[in-house]
């Protein structure tokens, strides 16, 4: 749905009209995947597909919610009954968001909210992200409170940390929040700090396919948390606050140092050398050498198949069969066990590259994916 069709359902629903309309971006990680909630780098950009939100103020501490993509009338809140975790549907991310704005102190008093959103849900392209973030904006605006994107960010963290109970870090929030057109967003996540990096592909003849294999995955699942407390075991292991601390130069003696655990060693390896491509990527994007950042690409898939293990047969499917028909790289990309998968690509390779890979996946039994260009695009706005 565009803005004016979301603004036309928000008065049908509401019998008034919206005080405002606001869009927020769904994502894809270039590289850096599993490094933000280690304080490490990351490096997504916005896709145009996105969440848009038709909202007006209340004053009477109630939450109306409603969305075009979920069956149902809408769904009427009290703000002073939000808990964690009580929710577990798909009003929990909304809802979230007001619940954290409150209990930082940056009160909000009702809102009636319409939702539509064209981000593929389960995707691992921050389908919830969008979500949290647009809600944020609206009422950052509407109530007047002046909060920039890397705050939001934050406190939309908190809402699904805490409300909803997925222990994500910060990239999705931020990149929905803060990503610019034309350019990937080069996120130091220990402290927040940006820098926005050209990488504006149709110029030099390439694409970026983003293949949505539907295999859906869920953040708030077991396996992510699984990895993320082994993440924290390694820090710990090693005597550091987090994994971003341990130097690429001297991976070899921390590995040696953590002995017999052979599922931290795997996963510390992953999360240091991703870090470490995730640099080599801004040195070689900012040399003007797209291309050359492919094999970069590739090596984060394969550590995040052999090392981190959160990849599936689908995922990988993509990747081998992009690679055997000449893709630049591939990697999977979100959180795992599932979404979606990206390749780096000539222009003139991209009807190629969709077919084999359709035909890849009906030969192996798998379900039709879905392909489309990822056009690096503009982030969190107001757009009525």
């Amino acid at each position: 749905m565009g803005a004016q069709q979301v603004a036309e359902r928000f008065a049908e629903l509401y019998g008034t009209q919206p005080e405002g309309v606001w869009a927020a971006p769904g994502r894809v990680n270039l590289i850096g995947e599993h490094t933000d909630y280690n304080d490490g780098f990351v490096m997504p950009f916005a896709l145009p597909h996105q969440a848009v939100a038709a909202v007006s103020r209340r004053d009477d501490g109630v939450l109306r919610l409603h969305s075009a993509d979920v069956e149902g009338g809408v769904v009427e809140l009290r703000l002073d009954a939000l808990a964690p975790q009580s929710d577990r549907n798909w009003t929990a991310y909304p809802a979230g968001v007001v619940w954290a704005l409150c209990e930082a102190g940056h009160g909000v008093t009702g809102a009636d909210v319409h939702l539509s959103s064209t981000v593929p849900t389960g995707a691992g392209l921050s389908s919830s992200a969008a979500l949290e973030v647009v809600i944020a904006l609206a009422l950052n605006d509407l109530y007047e409170r002046g909060l920039p994107g890397w705050k939001l960010a934050r406190l939309c963290q908190r809402a699904e940390n805490v409300y909803v109970g997925a222990p994500t870090g910060i990239m999705d929030q931020t990149a929905s929040a803060c990503c610019e057109q034309g350019h990937a967003l080069f996120l130091d996540t220990r402290d927040l700090s940006q820098q926005q990096i050209p990488f504006d592909l149709a110029a030099e003849g390439l694409r970026l396919l983003v293949v949505d294999t539907q295999v859906k995955h869920a953040h708030s699942g077991g396996e992510y948390g699984k990895r993320r407390a082994g993440c924290e075991k390694g820090a710990a292991l090693l005597g550091v606050d987090a994994l971003r601390d341990v130097p690429y130069t001297e991976l070899d003696a921390a590995l040696g140092r953590l002995g017999d655990e052979e599922e931290i060693v795997r996963l510390v390896r992953h999360v240091v050398t991703e870090d470490e491509r995730v640099e080599r990527t801004v040195s070689l994007l900012r040399a003007g050498d797209t291309r050359a950042i492919g094999p970069v690409l590739t090596e984060g898939h394969v550590s995040l198949r052999d090392d981190f293990r959160i990849s599936c047969p689908e995922l990988d499917l993509v990747v081998d069969t992009a690679l055997a028909n000449g893709a630049l790289g591939a990697r999977m990309t979100g959180g795992g066990f599932g979404g979606s998968a990206i390749v780096l690509t000539e222009a003139t390779d991209v009807d190629t590259h969709t077919k084999t890979i359709e035909e890849a996946f009906a030969a192996a039994g798998f379900s039709t994916p879905r392909v489309f260009e990822a056009v690096p695009s503009a982030g969190a706005r107001r757009v009525v």
